[in-house]
């Protein structure tokens, strides 16, 4: 055999072992040195930042590369959610996200984009509770006491939200239709404003994240009527779930999760589904996640694009009944 056959079979050889590589998806932590972002579609200090902030550092030590958290805030997560949809689908950008993904789909229906078309579900990564509050001047001690209150009077009490389609909000309007009762929402630009009222008796109750409400629960500033989960939680274990108030036998945990573009290779999406699980079980940042109020949480790709697109059904739904309409 000449040089030049010699030389024209070895590449032969090596184009087919890439391509083999390529169909498992290990090519890209062999070859590819550029930083794999974590787009996050809100600011800093989220519980969504805190999951790509606690995973980002670990799956660069994994995958061998670096990896960065990229925060894209803006129109209720929409920016930083088309960013991904748009980039290719070659394992350099990833979305990390909440249930608002799905709310938003139903409330924004002119979007550019269905997340359920055109993101690929990665892996869930864990699930956070919201807790039902109020100001201790309303003399509601009881999530009961708040639903009977309401309908004797309806409308004159009234409850804050971050603003119209977050969790806090939805979760709160899923509350009132399951209980029969209609409490007045007041919007707010962000939590830190809808709290601050909230403290200061200005509205009179409020779904927050565990680990916001707990420390005004502790210091007597705000008292916990129920929580909006399917259990108690570790760390308020005297407060009831609303089925058990016997208000609304309704469950608005939020689910945190990992998406990828549309298109990217099956092998790949399985790798990093098989690494996030397991930086997921670790006691660091189960650790991490408990003190945010959240539980780390598991699962294939599959599974979670079942609860993805399940979650999607329920919101549609809801935000079709209470004809609710973004600002």
């Amino acid at each position: 055999m000449t040089r030049s056959k010699t030389l024209a079979c070895r590449a032969r050889r090596g184009l087919l072992a890439l391509a083999v590589l390529a169909g498992t998806g290990l090519v890209h932590a062999q070859t590819n040195d550029a930083p794999l972002r974590l787009i996050v579609p809100f600011t800093p200090g989220t519980g969504i930042d805190l999951i790509a902030r606690t995973i980002g550092p670990r799956l660069s030590e994994r995958l061998k590369r670096p990896v960065v958290v990229d925060n894209r805030a803006g129109a209720s997560g929409n920016i930083g959610t088309e960013a991904v949809v748009r980039a290719a689908p070659d394992g350099n950008t990833l979305l990390v996200s909440v249930n608002t993904l799905v709310m938003n789909r139903s409330l924004y229906p002119q979007a550019p984009f269905d997340p359920l078309r055109d993101l690929t579900p990665v892996s869930l990564t864990s699930w956070g509770q919201l807790m039902l509050v109020t100001h201790p001047k309303t003399g509601f001690k009881t999530a009961s006491d708040l639903v009977e209150a309401a309908r004797r009077a309806p409308g004159k009490l009234n409850y804050a939200s971050p603003g119209v389609g977050t969790p806090h909000h939805l979760s709160m309007e899923l509350f009132k239709n399951t209980s029969k009762s209609f409490i007045t929402h007041i919007p707010y630009r962000g939590t830190s404003p809808a709290l601050t009222d909230l403290l200061g008796g200005q509205v009179d109750a409020m779904f927050l994240p565990i680990h916001v409400a707990l420390p005004q629960i502790r210091s007597g500033r705000l008292v916990a009527l129920a929580i909006g989960s399917d259990k108690r939680h570790a760390l308020l274990p005297d407060v009831p779930t609303l089925t058990e108030s016997r208000t609304a036998d309704v469950n608005v945990d939020m689910w945190y999760g990992v998406f990828a573009p549309k298109g990217m290779a099956p092998a790949m999406v399985a790798t990093l589904n098989r690494e996030i699980n397991d930086i997921l079980a670790s006691d660091e940042v189960k650790k991490a996640f408990s003190s945010q109020g959240m539980d780390p949480a598991t699962g294939t790709p599959d599974s979670f694009g079942q609860l993805v697109q399940k979650d999607a059904e329920r919101w549609a739904a809801l935000i079709k009944a209470q004809n609710i309409k973004p600002e």
